[in-house]
């Protein structure tokens, strides 16, 4: 089953150590890009949640984002960070000299910065553990919306893809027509201009421009084309870039069907055929 790399999850736990949520949100990429922003409570987690991404994605840009709200009942005082404290003042005075009208920084904002003020202990392992399992809820969640998008990306190929046989086999059925129609042209200015041509001679010039205009070798690989992308969307894993490949190989039979019309009806199908394409190509994108 193929996956979207577009996708939103959240989760959330209370417990004694107080509130967590985990929200997981993600858009295309050619790589997998993870972002992690964690409170600092819960830093030491961050690589073991890393690694449970790498593990369950291949592609996409992934922001990951935990909120965490410490119980109110948690026992202990408030402790300040007299050194950390410090460096941010002094931090401060420096930026003050450089610029000449700093706003002056007040208790209020020092206390507000990250690390200065903790709170009473809390139980770390515990609070650890819960983000940990609050991630596995949440990318459970996260994968079944990706699969849900990709079964839905996979149900708008599939009909594009009915489109291209279609038109294939309309370009197919035309073929024999445009040959004899040509044969009918040929004959005509012959009359027109009052001259012969023998029998051998036309059967050369026909064998020439059928070949000229054969598009046989181009229709049967756009054919196994497609039977091979109908393959890849029933595999399982990443086959975003196997799809995208394919449709550069579908283009370039396009194009060169566009190359060999010699009447209007096959440059609307060579139109049309394109049209498809990239319309299944930009679906394709979001595809893992």
């Amino acid at each position: 089953m193929i996956r979207s790399m577009t996708a939103f999850a959240r989760a959330e736990a209370r417990g004694d150590f107080g509130l967590i949520a985990c929200e997981i949100r993600s858009v295309n990429h050619r790589f997998l890009e993870p972002g992690f922003r964690l409170p600092e409570a819960l830093r030491d987690v961050e690589f073991p949640l890393r690694e449970k991404l790498r593990q369950a994605l291949t592609r996409g840009k992934v922001d990951v984002q935990y909120r965490y709200e410490a119980a109110e009942t948690q026992g202990g005082k408030l402790e300040l960070n007299r050194e950390l404290a410090e460096q941010y003042v002094a931090a401060a005075a420096e930026i003050d000299q450089m610029a000449r009208h700093a706003a002056p920084l007040n208790a209020g904002d020092i206390l507000r910065l990250p690390g200065v003020i903790k709170s009473g202990e809390a139980d770390t392992a515990a609070l650890q553990a819960a983000a940990l399992k609050l991630f596995d809820d949440a990318l459970k969640q996260f994968l079944a919306m990706r699969e849900r998008e990709g079964t839905e990306l996979a149900r708008l190929i599939e009909e594009r893809l009915t489109a291209m046989v279609a038109e294939t086999e309309k370009v197919r059925v035309r073929m024999p027509a445009i040959v004899s129609h040509y044969r009918e042209r040929l004959l005509g200015r012959l009359a027109d201009i009052k001259s012969e041509l023998n029998a051998d001679r036309l059967e050369q010039e026909m064998i020439l421009f059928s070949q000229k205009i054969d598009v046989a070798e181009e229709m049967d690989r756009l054919t196994a084309h497609v039977a091979e992308i109908r393959r890849v969307l029933k595999d399982a894993g990443a086959v975003g870039r196997r799809l995208d490949f394919l449709m550069q190989e579908l283009n370039r039979e396009a194009n060169t069907l566009g190359s060999k019309s010699v009447n209007a009806d096959s440059s609307l199908s060579s139109v049309e055929l394109k049209v498809l394409i990239e319309q299944m190509r930009e679906q394709i994108q979001n595809i893992e």
